[in-house]
């Protein structure tokens, strides 16, 4: 139970005045009743919202606010009903704008009301007769019956996993369960509060913001679930009530240590990702490692100890290569420029201390801001290439699909826009003559997409480097990228 101050009522108030002995005696021993009052509310608080409060726990029949006080008198249906709404609160902080409320009965039995508060009891009979589906009062309906919201992002430009979901949506409860999934091409959550008032608080507070600066804008309904069923703990699902659940299907299970930097000096979503960390969130969400402390922001690479005979270091899976330049002196090295900074970090945290071509190459952020075309007339015997107009770009536009299948070289790859007359045996054949053994080979449904395994990470590379864009006739070429399964 709350101390109450002076409720502003009538004269024959809740109490003596503010401080006294009897004052606080009087409410700690004051008896249920079906009005509750509630106190220290947010200056800008709707009917709707306080009235919400009281909703999940039976008819709300009246209610007085008093603006000028910050304070409100809720009367339910039932003395039963209010007596388990202020059980509830007591172990459950209410929240209205998230900004702790104080709640406790009030002296009075019942509420009478004037003409004066006609806009207050319309209100509250569009609460009781709320019909329309897509009306303000029935997603405060949903809002305060179901813990769980439905999150689509818009606009998505970096990844966002299940770290980054959590710790935003945190902020405004305990979160116990989150299933992510695909669907229309767009990248959706399910994501489960320990309680109601938790998850209406976090949508009222995320809905249309933004998690990085300018995209990954946040959409936010109801559910109407109320409890999820997540069978797996890894980076699609993860029910942080059972860190005992398998990863299954093969799926990376969840890394603890695994983090996203914060920044309280953002534009971004209240203070959230910074553009500089926004790219070290990206990597860390394809690569499972933290990028704490990671500076710079250069969009060019040096990519070191290469084999010489074959310099072809391969970014193009991590992003839009626009130039690449082999260093005249140093003919082991080069400079390779991406489309975006956050692509030169996605590439360096997953390529450095890869195996390729025999050796085991060094990437790291380069302190060139561009790679410079040789000047006209100029011969540099091939070194510099210019890819800006490349038919390989997978990511110029946006928000697109290819942002979340991003993963860490592999052995299986991922295959795609494969023509409805090549077999398995052709594939393998065709992966087989890269140098490498293919180890396993399965068909999606529709047999336009496909996994194969090979045998090392090394001839995973080798093949993707070689079969990327590959004609598979009638100028169908083949798209392949690292998967994070396994067949």
């Amino acid at each position: 139970m709350y101390n109450n101050s002076n409720s502003g009522m009538s004269s024959n108030s809740d109490g003596a005045p503010n401080g006294s002995d009897s004052k606080k005696l009087r409410v700690e021993e004051a008896l249920p009743s079906r009005v509750i009052h509630i106190r220290k509310l947010p200056n800008e608080a709707s009917e709707t919202e306080v009235i919400a409060l009281g909703l999940p726990f039976g008819k709300v029949t009246n209610i007085l606010t008093l603006k000028g006080k910050n304070q409100a008198f809720l009367e339910m249906g039932t003395e039963e009903a209010a007596v388990t709404m202020v059980n509830y609160y007591s172990k459950v902080t209410p929240l209205i704008r998230n900004i702790q409320v104080f709640i406790q009965y009030s002296n009075h039995k019942e509420l009478k009301t004037d003409a004066a508060n006609q806009r207050t009891q319309a209100v509250l009979q569009a609460v009781s007769a709320a019909q329309s589906p897509g009306s303000e009062v029935q997603e405060v309906l949903a809002a305060v019956s179901s813990p769980v919201l439905r999150i689509i992002i818009d606009n998505m430009f970096y990844p966002v996993t299940l770290d980054v979901l959590q710790q935003i949506f945190s902020k405004f409860g305990t979160v116990m369960k989150i299933i992510t999934f695909t669907k229309n091409n767009q990248f959706q959550a399910l994501l489960q509060f320990s309680d109601p008032v938790s998850a209406q608080q976090a949508k009222l507070a995320l809905d249309g913001q933004n998690i990085y600066n300018s995209c990954c804008t946040l959409r936010i309904d109801f559910s109407k679930l109320v409890n999820l069923n997540v069978k797996y703990n890894n980076d699609k699902s993860r029910d942080y009530t059972r860190p005992e659940l398998p990863a299954g299907d093969g799926q990376p299970s969840f890394d603890p240590t695994v983090a996203v930097a914060f920044s309280k000096d953002s534009s971004s979503l209240l203070g959230a990702l910074n553009p500089l960390s926004a790219a070290a969130a990206a990597a860390a969400a394809a690569g499972r490692v933290a990028l704490a402390g990671q500076t710079g922001s250069s969009g060019v690479l040096l990519v070191s100890n290469l084999n010489e005979e074959v310099s072809n270091t391969d970014t193009r899976v991590y992003g839009d290569v626009q130039r690449v330049k082999i260093l005249y002196n140093k003919k082991d090295s080069a400079l390779i420029q991406m489309s975006e900074s956050n692509q030169a970090q996605l590439a360096m945290s997953h390529l450095n201390g890869q195996k390729m071509y025999g050796k085991i190459i060094r990437v790291t952020l380069s302190k060139h801001q561009t790679v410079a075309l040789p000047r006209d007339g100029l011969d540099d015997q091939g070194l510099t290439k210019d890819f800006a107009n490349s038919p390989l770009h997978r990511f110029k536009k946006p928000g697109s699909k290819n942002f979340q299948n991003i993963f860490p070289p592999s052995a299986t790859l991922h295959l795609s826009n494969i023509p409805q007359d090549v077999t398995e045996d052709d594939l393998r054949l065709l992966f087989s003559n890269t140098g490498g053994t293919v180890k396993a080979f399965k068909f999606f449904q529709d047999r336009k997409m496909a996994l194969i395994q090979m045998s090392t990470v090394e001839e995973a590379i080798q093949a993707l480097i070689d079969l990327h864009n590959y004609n598979m006739g009638g100028n169908q070429h083949l798209r392949v990228s690292f998967s994070k399964s396994t067949i």
